[in-house]
């Protein structure tokens, strides 16, 4: 696989983590840099990491994933975008809503669970092409990193003029980014 081939396949896989991003970019308060990085590390490191293990688990497996990799991808995005708006909607008697932290750990480690599933299928498909894994790896995860950031920044920069529905925005575009994954599964 040419390293052009690979950088393009690295930035369709990262396109679900920079949408995550743009929205925590939103959500992101205070925006600091530790945090900034904190959120790429983590959408870097499974988007790398999830081909590795895609392509380690190799052909068997491949017929078990296939079948409900998109289904998992969905609940999880639904689940968080669900409780973004929960926790978003304005309510009477309340200042300000609350805001989910995009940086907390648990969150993070869902939301990049939920958008690099794609990249354990992508792995599974190396294994069939006998690549060797060190420099997709390191593409994907590079890419996906500088992807996130930008998203994060971005964000941030619309954040700014969407305050008080910021959350709710949020979890309507994770939810949409489930029914998107769920919907080119099914029928794509």
């Amino acid at each position: 696989m040419s390293l052009l081939a690979l950088f393009v396949l690295a930035v369709g896989l990262c396109m679900d983590s920079f949408a995550v991003s743009l929205t925590s970019g939103v959500l992101l308060k205070p925006f600091k840099w530790r945090r900034v990085l904190k959120i790429a590390c983590f959408m870097a490191l499974f988007q790398g990491a999830m081909p590795l293990i895609g392509w380690s688990l190799g052909i068997g497996f491949k017929s078990y994933i296939e079948d409900y990799d998109h289904w998992v991808a969905f609940g999880v995005l639904l689940f968080l975008g669900a409780k973004m708006i929960w926790e978003g909607w304005p309510r009477k008697n309340e200042e300000e809503p609350c805001c989910m932290d995009p940086s907390d750990t648990r969150t993070l480690i869902g939301l990049s669970l939920a958008t690099s599933i794609d990249a354990l299928a992508v792995g599974i498909s190396f294994a069939f092409l006998n690549l060797s894994m060190v420099l997709p790896t390191i593409v994907i995860a590079g890419v996906t990193f500088v992807f996130s950031v930008a998203g994060l920044w971005v964000g941030r920069q619309f954040g700014r003029h969407i305050h008080s529905y910021a959350e709710v925005l949020g979890g309507v575009i994770l939810i949409g980014l489930g029914v998107k994954i769920l919907l080119e599964h099914i029928y794509f």
